[in-house]
């Protein structure tokens, strides 16, 4: 399948995931999340960074339990918790940030 963002075709699985994660830009991220219709704030950027920030760091993506511990860590308790993610990111926090900033399909997310 294919993403078109600025004139730039991209390259995406069938889920919409990007085949290639150096496509990825904050252009691509509102692309993206305004085809799953969601409209990025401050906040989901935050998630979206971090999450982007961790794949980097440790070449794996963690499952969701591994995922909100990590949120909570660096952000507090406030936002490490599933209800807090399910606010900014309703159809799957770890699924859809990991979506949206452009880094593969979680392999623990169906």
């Amino acid at each position: 399948m294919e993403l078109i963002v600025e004139e730039q075709v991209l390259k995406t699985t069938d889920e919409g995931f990007l085949v290639d994660l150096n496509d990825w830009n904050e252009n691509v991220a509102l692309k993206i999340s305004q085809l799953n219709d969601l409209e990025l704030t401050p906040l989901h950027w935050e998630i979206l960074l971090f999450i982007r920030h961790y794949y980097q760091a440790f070449k794996h993506l963690p499952n969701a339990r591994v995922f909100t511990k990590a949120i909570k860590k660096e952000f507090g308790e406030d936002k490490g918790n599933s209800r807090y993610l399910h606010k900014l990111f309703p159809q799957g926090p770890l699924k859809y940030a990991c979506k949206i900033a452009g880094l593969p399909k979680p392999p623990t997310c169906l």
